[in-house]
Order: C-alpha cells, then structure tokens, then sequence
C-alpha cells in the first residue's frame, strides 16, 4: 500500500458538529428550520458552518442536507435496484466500486470458532475519522472489529472486544491502528487500490448477509429485502435485519446503506443520526467522483 496522508484530529471534531446538527433538523423537521437557524444551534455562523461543510464533505450544507431527504432516499433505492442487480448476477463488482474500498472478507473456520480466539493477537486502538473517534481492532489475518466511541467509554469498548474474542491476547496499539486507519477512511476522491482484508466470526447465514453488504456500490442504498432476495432466502427479510445488526465491522460492511423500502433511513447500530450522515457523505462522494470522471473522459 502507498503512503498516505496523516490522519487529522478535525476530522472527529468537525463529525461531532455535523450529527449535532442533523440531530437538530431531526427535532425541528416540521418547522423547516433555516440553514442560519441550523448554523446557531450547533453556535457557528452561518459563515463558519458552511465553511465547515466543505471542509467535511467538500459541499454546501444546503446540498448536504438533499441527500437526506425521504425522496432523495426513494430515488436511490430506484436507481440502486438495477446497478445491485448486475453486479450481483454478474459475482463482480459494478464499475461503481472502481471508487469504493475494495474489500477481501474472511470467515472463522468452525474449528477456530470454538476456540474463541484462544492463541489469537488482537492490536486495537483508537482514532479519529470523518464520522467520529471510532476503534478498530485488528488481526494478522484482518481487521475483526470497528466501533465508533459515541458515548462508550473506552472500557466498555475493550469489555465489548473482549466479549467477542473472550480467548484472544489483546494488545493496545494507537500508534498502530492510526497508521491503519489511513487505508480504511479516505482522505480524498483517490480512495485505498489494495483490498483491506476483514476477519469475521458468525454463523453462515451471517456471513452470507455480511458478503452481501460488501456488494453494494458506494452512494448506493438497497432494502433489507433486496439483500434477503439475492441471497437466495426472499422470505428470511427479518433474519437479514438482525444479521445486520450484529454486524462486527461497520462501515468497511457497509450495513449503513441498507434502509426501509418507503424510503426511511430505519435503525443504526452505531447511531440513527450517524447513518445519515453516512449516507449523505457518500452521496456527495459519489457526485464528484461522476463530475471527476466526465472531466476527465472529456479531456482529448
């Protein structure tokens, strides 16, 4: 992998301003509340505010703010269905993810499940990222676990750790999951070209749920049913949502684009406001990548 920039500690603090915020028109929804009445609850200008957008998201609040909309949302389910159709029947991934993280997942053997992590190294730590301090945790096989802080403390993200892998040595490491975390988040549009190697436990229809997550194109959103139905179980909708749930590394599985088929984003393990955010971070990427490419096949 080539070197990349170092990890900015803005990143969290600007994240922490942004969920305020969604949070606020969440509360406010019905009085439509104004790009400078969203700006005073979070205490910035509007000045500020929008500056800080831009250095989050690279856009406007104001059109940040379209992409987390009910309708935006049923028009990218729409659109989704037909890209999550090829790229599902083709076992390839769509040209979408040319820009995505390029992910290798692989699963607990039955005979290492039992052992529970029993002879495992585990290096864990804590850093920040474009949607807050998060920690990730990692093996020589792969990455086995990511959570972000929100109001855990980090005793109880350790106890959490330690719960899923009660066998396992584990080893703190900041410095380490820092240097990691540079692959994992991308600073800009030129996104990791080396596969990031996941290591998961779960049962097979888990696996099988949490494969099918892997599949879904940056900037795309599918339904619980959708991913039901091409894992070849259309009835086993409710299953699907409680794999999901269980999901062990958030965001590189990317539960967060999956929502209700009317169009409302639904529950997040790791926050409702954070999911949001996520989609609406990824909408925007998704938009300069399509702008990056028409520019640059235009060229002679």
């Amino acid at each position: 992998m080539t070197d990349k920039k170092e990890i900015n500690p803005q990143w969290s603090l600007d994240y922490e301003i942004v969920e305020k915020a969604i949070d606020f028109i969440k509360k406010k929804h019905e009085a439509r509340p104004s790009l400078a009445d969203i700006a005073a609850s979070v205490n910035l200008s509007e000045f500020h505010f929008q500056k800080l957008f831009s250095r989050w998201v690279g856009i406007s609040p104001k059109r940040f703010l379209q992409y987390l909309t009910k309708e935006y949302a049923k028009k990218l389910l729409d659109e989704s269905r037909n890209i999550l159709d090829a790229t599902f029947d083709a076992r390839l991934s769509s040209p979408g993810r040319l820009h995505d993280l390029f992910i290798h997942c692989e699963a607990v053997t039955p005979g290492e499940y039992k052992t529970r992590g029993q002879g495992l190294e585990i290096v864990y730590g804590f850093s920040p990222s474009p949607f807050g301090d998060c920690m990730i945790a990692h093996t020589s096989r792969g990455i086995c676990a990511l959570k972000f802080v929100r109001d855990n403390t980090i005793k109880e993200l350790e106890d959490h750790l330690h719960s899923q892998w009660p066998k396992a040595s584990l080893k703190m490491n900041n410095s380490a999951v820092k240097s990691l975390a540079k692959f994992v988040f991308p600073f800009d549009d030129q996104w990791v070209s080396a596969p990031l190697h996941l290591y998961v436990k779960g049962t097979n229809f888990q696996i099988k749920v949490w494969e099918a997550l892997t599949k879904i194109p940056l900037g795309s959103t599918v339904t619980y049913e959708d991913i039901a139905r091409h894992i070849g179980l259309p009835k086993a909708t409710r299953a699907v949502g409680t794999a999901i749930g269980k999901n062990p590394i958030p965001f590189l599985i990317p539960c967060h684009r999956v929502i209700r088929k009317m169009g409302e984003f639904g529950n997040y393990g790791e926050g409702p406001d954070r999911k949001k955010a996520l989609i609406g971070w990824e909408a925007a990427k998704k938009e300069s990548f399509k702008k990056s490419s028409a520019g640059t096949a235009s060229k002679p």
